[in-house]
């Protein structure tokens, strides 16, 4: 029988993971999305069978309820024969019905979530018969397997000199949460004579930067880290692939949630994991120096040539 996948994601980090996952997975032939309407997603997704649902956000019981009737009229008529999702919410709205339609349903968690499963990862384990993989072997059991990582895709390589620090890429995130820290930090420590690309998301400070933007079109963001001497971003996983696609070994600082900039710290153990590999360098927002900045110019970032298949149980 043809198998149909249904992958299923928030925007955002949840998005960009799922994404660069699928082609290791093995199932990009025959596949339709379903993820909320953002730039981000379009441009992702350009080209893909892709069905919008209501956004829902962190604990956000309206946004998930929403979802699930959309999932239930999604699922409805029987096309799909397996569900494949990395958070957040919309995972448990989706895998409600599909578990109880005998559909197979495959939960990766986020490679943020570094020592144990996260809020939705916890509620979809109690689902019966659903499959549960972790990008990290440290906390893999008999009900959590290991499957690889997002980040084994890629390796950073350090060249003989730095360069001049004319072209900047800062990108806070679109989230609620703001970060004021590091964006007073970046103003002070930036070149003047710099071409600054900012997304700051919510975050507001006393001096903003003048052409500062809340959000910026996910094809105009990669194509400036494409160009950019040096990216600094919050320690997000989707801003992390994002600058990894382009290139990029980013100044990654991660937000702490006794300054109220996120739900928890799990940015803290992202950001660790990342500047172990290599991949990032990570900082504290009241630590980033110029030196950093010069530091970042003379680091590239590439795919690698192969890279092993996603372990997961692949049913046909």
């Amino acid at each position: 029988m043809s198998v149909t996948t249904l992958l299923v994601a928030s925007t955002g980090g949840h998005l960009a993971e799922l994404h660069d996952l699928v082609p290791r997975l093995g199932v990009q032939d025959d596949c339709v999305w379903v993820t909320f309407d953002s730039p981000q997603s379009r441009s992702l997704l350009d080209g893909a069978e892709v069905i919008h649902v209501p956004p829902a956000t962190s604990r956000d019981l309206v946004g998930a309820v929403r979802d699930l009737v959309a999932a239930r009229r999604v699922l409805r008529g029987g096309r799909f024969s397996r569900v494949v999702s990395t958070g957040a919410s919309v995972a448990a709205s989706f895998f409600l019905p599909a578990v109880r339609s005998g559909v197979a349903c495959h939960y990766i968690e986020s490679a943020t979530r570094t020592t144990g499963p996260s809020l939705t990862g916890r509620m979809v384990a109690r689902m019966p018969g659903t499959g549960l993989y972790t990008q990290y072997p440290s906390w893999a059991d008999g009900r959590w397997r290991y499957g690889g990582s997002i980040f084994d895709a890629y390796v950073a390589r350090e060249s003989a000199a730095s360069r001049q620090v004319s072209r900047v890429v800062v990108t806070l995130g679109t989230q609620k949460y703001g970060f004021p820290r590091l964006l007073e930090r970046l103003t002070r420590i930036i070149p003047a004579s710099a071409e600054v690309l900012w997304q700051v998301g919510s975050t507001r400070i006393p001096r903003m930067p003048a052409d500062a933007r809340p959000q910026v079109p996910f094809a105009e963001m990669q194509q400036a880290m494409r160009e950019a001497d040096v990216v600094v971003t919050h320690a997000g996983v989707g801003s992390a692939l994002t600058a990894l696609r382009a290139g990029q070994r980013a100044i990654y600082v991660p937000r702490r949630r006794r300054h109220g900039e996120h739900v928890d710290d799990h940015q803290v153990e992202m950001a660790r994991e990342l500047d172990r590999r290599g991949l990032v360098l990570a900082r504290e927002a009241d630590q980033v120096s110029e030196a950093d900045l010069l530091l970042a110019t003379r680091w590239t970032v590439s795919a690698r040539k192969e890279v092993e298949p996603f372990r997961w149980t692949n049913p046909t």
